[in-house]
């Protein structure tokens, strides 16, 4: 198995007064997260970009199960299909699945923004929104959102 994380170079060997020597190296503090489909670099201050860029990640997970939550919900007002159980049977999905999902479309819309820019808060993912109750008031779902990053 390869390492995640190659060195690249030795440690520097440097030599003391008395004709001995002595290996340096460097440590530097890092994790390597999986976001989406592609691997970041989180330093150890929390930063994922250089000071002075805004850090966009889109969460690939969370963008299509909100898409799909629309769409599905597109179905329902339409009258294509006349409940979540209907389209989970279409989908061949279990019809909680849908159920959770259709409950993105109720998020406020500035929240709906930032996942499409990929400006929402780190911890923000489809896996909360599958464990945690959403609130349908969109001033106590900002508080939550405030919340996340604090």
């Amino acid at each position: 198995m390869r390492p995640k994380v190659q060195a690249l170079g030795a440690a520097i060997a440097r030599e003391r007064h008395d004709g001995t020597q002595i290996k340096i190296s460097t440590f530097i503090p890092l994790k390597i997260r999986k976001r989406g489909g592609s691997k970041v670099v989180i330093r150890p201050d929390g930063q994922l970009d250089a000071p002075g860029k805004v850090a966009t990640q889109i969460d690939q997970p969370l963008l299509v199960a909100l898409m799909r939550a629309f769409y599905w919900q597109q179905l329902l007002d339409d009258g294509v299909v006349g409940s979540g159980s209907e389209i989970a049977k279409a989908e061949g999905l279990h019809h909680s699945t849908v159920n959770e999902l259709l409950r993105l479309t109720l998020l406020e819309p500035a929240i709906i923004q930032s996942i499409l820019s990929g400006k929402q808060p780190r911890c923000m993912s489809l896996l909360w929104f599958q464990r945690n109750p959403l609130q349908t008031d969109w001033v106590a779902q900002r508080e939550v959102v405030a919340g996340f990053d604090a």
